[in-house]
């Protein structure tokens, strides 16, 4: 893994002064790296019976296809409102300033599947809490598995919000 954390370069300041964003996009580009993260995380979930790959907008999606198609499953999207075209749920959740929305198909999950959802950070843990309280409300009959991310910056405490729910990093920051 620490191969992968190399190739993951750091953009002070950046989306403002103080943050170190970390940039995957190197990771991305580079064919090698990015097949190895893959394969770990179907290392890990291969054989569990999951059913559907939960992509949480937008960086999830990028891994929530390849990763679905290496488990043969399918994936469901979790979008921010208006991106999706048939009738969706809504969950609503705050923000450091002010609220936001996620939404997902009203057909994307169906009761008895095993689901995988899966984003590329685990930082203060908003997205993800409000995901699995979009699914718990709507998809109380499906069985949530675990979260996974491709790196967590634990120092942010996001599995604080989540209630217990099982979550994977491949990477710790």
């Amino acid at each position: 893994m620490e191969a992968l954390k190399s190739i993951i370069r750091d953009i002070p300041d950046f989306p403002k002064k103080g943050i170190l964003f970390k940039d995957i996009t190197p990771l991305l580009a580079d064919g090698a790296a990015f097949q190895n993260m893959i394969e770990a995380f179907k290392a890990r979930y291969q054989g569990k019976g999951i059913d559907q790959v939960v992509g949480i907008e937008a960086r999830g999606f990028v891994f929530a296809a390849p990763l679905a198609y290496a488990l043969g499953a399918g994936v469901t999207l979790v979008r921010k409102p208006d991106k999706l075209p048939h009738k969706t749920y809504k969950q609503t959740y705050a923000l450091e300033y002010g609220t936001d929305a996620l939404e997902i198909h009203q057909d994307a999950l169906k009761p008895g599947q095993k689901i995988l959802v899966i984003d590329d950070v685990l930082a203060t843990g908003g997205t993800l809490a409000a995901t699995a309280l979009l699914i718990r409300t709507y998809f109380p009959e499906v069985e949530f598995h675990e979260a996974a991310f491709l790196m967590e910056l634990g120092f942010l405490n996001g599995r604080e919000k989540l209630g217990g729910l099982p979550v994977f990093s491949l990477l710790q920051y």
